[in-house]
């Protein structure tokens, strides 16, 4: 994929589709600044702001190709995978943040 063509799939998947999905089955992460918060925190391996210049927007046009690639590739696994994977991501992003982790993001039996 060209930058452009993985810019525009970020665009639809974290923005759009993975939100619109989250809503209807009732995931543990529904809004899309959520998912772009996981996202790019798994695309930097941390939390995003340290790496990338939050008073840029958007500040996933900020990442380099190969990470954008990743977070591109990130965001379908989620969009195949569905809430099981989006805990396990959102659980980390909380924790690189020093965030207490939601009691409903640990794995239900």
């Amino acid at each position: 994929m060209t930058r452009e063509q993985l810019l525009a799939r970020y665009r639809e998947l974290v923005l759009g589709r993975l939100p619109a999905r989250a809503r209807e089955q009732r995931w543990v992460v529904t809004a899309d600044h959520c998912f772009g918060r996981i996202v790019l925190d798994h695309a930097v391996g941390g939390r995003w702001y340290d790496v990338l210049d939050r008073r840029r927007s958007p500040a996933f046009a900020q990442l380099d190709d190969d990470r954008l690639a990743a977070a591109v590739a990130l965001a379908e696994r989620i969009d195949a995978e569905g809430d099981p994977l989006l805990r396990e991501l959102d659980r980390q992003s909380l924790v690189w943040r020093g965030k207490p982790t939601k009691a409903s993001t640990a794995p239900t039996a």
